[in-house]
């Protein structure tokens, strides 16, 4: 018997199943496709707080050995606007990766920690009782876990036998994206797309190195189906007059502007996350982002559930901090893509907006929502850092986020009067006067957000347990946090 059972191998599924074997949780990944996805398909874009979770991990230097940095400016609504100054961040540009390194990274990690991955496994049927869930598979398998949770896709198989309500608006019209080659001079192509896009914003098409193209065409209408190298041809001569010679695509891809939510996070023993839990348009390109930030607020909750220390209500907060979130993402999506219309009233309001976004701080907002940076969960009354994810900081013992790798929390004392005894296995611990902190001292969760700020014992405590449990006796197993970290 697993401990959880994720149904899909994608960002999220990975991402979380290398989160639960951080806590030594018996974790398998099932995946449907029998092979990875080919090389050529389309760049993702991890922002700001992807790059951060992944350098809290000790990841993100594998990621951008394979990916190509470019300014976060200009990420809303593709309105051309610099870098804003003052983003609260080591990463300040976005990182344009395949999606397909992205997933064998992750799912390189998960099987490094121990994750065990089934390729060409469907999940068919689940039943839940009080003890477990039991999974069927395609072909008649059964399989029983203490949880399971739906990574598997906007299509989520999970979500559907659960019953759980994806509501929100369906596809209207499609987007073609691709990579080809063209035969028509750069400077032509140059000059026909820079007229197009004066008063088309979606539609694109641009140099990718070595004669290849990579082209987003938006069409009215939806199709089914994969899209051939025929269905450009057409969208092309339709927008630009030309086809542009078009051939020799590497990847096609289409897909819809349909924008969903799912009404709750969790059933019971069954859970959603990623794409299963919320689809939107690509503007601003943060879907695989909500996705890796669901995984990492799922992973250590769903974790204490299953070593016993959670407290009661905390695998619900999953629901109560992630649905928000994704709401917040469809509405800035919906945004977006009403300003990318033709249409003579959202052209006004972008350009409202195009001048209001000289405004550094409008700018800065704008990006702080796309790249997740400017998240604040509710965890009551406090300092505004509190509920905010804390940026990595020089410390006398390395970086902040070098502390964070194993999934613990982490206790950042400047006074030298605190401890953390009891829950040390849980929370990690670090006493450094010399921390650039306006606050004596401060609790991180294991996602890397503000979970207390201030400077009492018994106020230390109390939020320890709130997030972290009940204490454990003192044991050699259950080392004095005097030490541990001090500088």
């Amino acid at each position: 018997m697993f401990d959880v059972v994720i149904a899909g191998c994608g960002p999220t599924g990975a991402m979380l199943a290398a989160e639960l074997r951080l806590h030594d949780v018996r974790v398998l990944v099932l995946e449907k496709e029998p092979e990875p996805a080919s090389s050529f398909v389309r760049i993702v874009s991890l922002h700001i707080r992807s790059l951060e979770i992944l350098a809290m991990r000790g990841l993100v230097d594998r990621f951008l050995e394979h990916g190509r940095q470019r300014p976060v400016g200009g990420s809303f609504a593709g309105i051309p606007k610099p870098t804003p100054e003052g983003l609260d961040s080591d990463y300040t540009s976005l990182l344009g990766i395949p999606q397909p390194i992205v997933e064998g990274l992750l799912r390189d990690h998960a099987i490094e920690l121990g994750a065990q991955v089934r390729p060409g496994c469907a999940v068919t049927g689940l039943e839940q009782d009080d003890e477990g869930v039991t999974v069927e598979l395609a072909g008649g398998e059964r399989l029983r876990s203490r949880y399971l949770v739906g990574c598997d896709g906007a299509r989520s198989t999970v979500r559907k036998l659960l019953g759980v309500g994806f509501p929100g608006e369906p596809s209207r019209n499609d987007t073609l994206m691709g990579e080809m080659a063209a035969d028509a001079p750069p400077e032509e192509i140059a000059a026909k797309v820079a007229e197009i896009r004066e008063t088309d914003k979606v539609f694109s098409f641009g140099p990718f190195g070595e004669g290849i193209y990579r082209v987003v065409i938006p069409v009215a209408g939806v199709s089914e189906g994969p899209p051939t190298i025929d269905d450009f041809a057409q969208q092309l001569r339709a927008i630009a007059g030309t086809d542009f010679g078009v051939h020799s695509p590497r990847w096609l891809s289409r897909f819809g502007d349909a924008t969903r939510l799912a009404e709750r996070y969790r059933t019971g023993r069954v859970l959603l996350a990623g794409d299963a839990a919320h689809i939107h348009p690509p503007a601003g390109g943060q879907g695989l982002n909500l996705g890796l930030q669901d995984a990492v607020n799922l992973g250590w909750k769903l974790a204490a559930q299953v070593r016993g220390w959670a407290p009661g209500t905390l695998l619900d907060t999953y629901h109560a901090e992630r649905h928000p979130v994704a709401a917040d993402v469809l509405d800035n999506t919906r945004a977006q893509v009403a300003l990318a219309s033709g249409e003579p009233g959202a052209q006004a309001v972008r350009r409202l907006l195009t001048e209001l976004m000289d405004i550094n701080e409008v700018n800065r907002r704008l990006i702080e929502k796309i790249t997740a940076i400017g998240i604040r969960y509710d965890f009551g009354p406090g300092p505004d850092l509190l509920g905010r994810r804390l940026r990595d900081l020089d410390l006398a013992q390395g970086r902040l986020y070098d502390h964070l790798r194993d999934g613990r929390g982490l206790m950042l004392d400047r006074t030298g009067r605190l401890t953390a005894d009891g829950w040390t296995d849980r929370v990690g611990f670090v006493t450094d006067a010399t921390a650039a902190l306006d606050f004596p001292a401060l609790l991180l969760r294991p996602d890397g957000h503000v979970a207390w700020i201030g400077e009492y014992q018994q106020d230390l405590g109390d939020h320890l347990t709130r997030w972290f449990g009940e204490p454990v006796a003192r044991s050699e197993k259950e080392p004095s946090s005097m030490g541990d970290g001090r500088v």
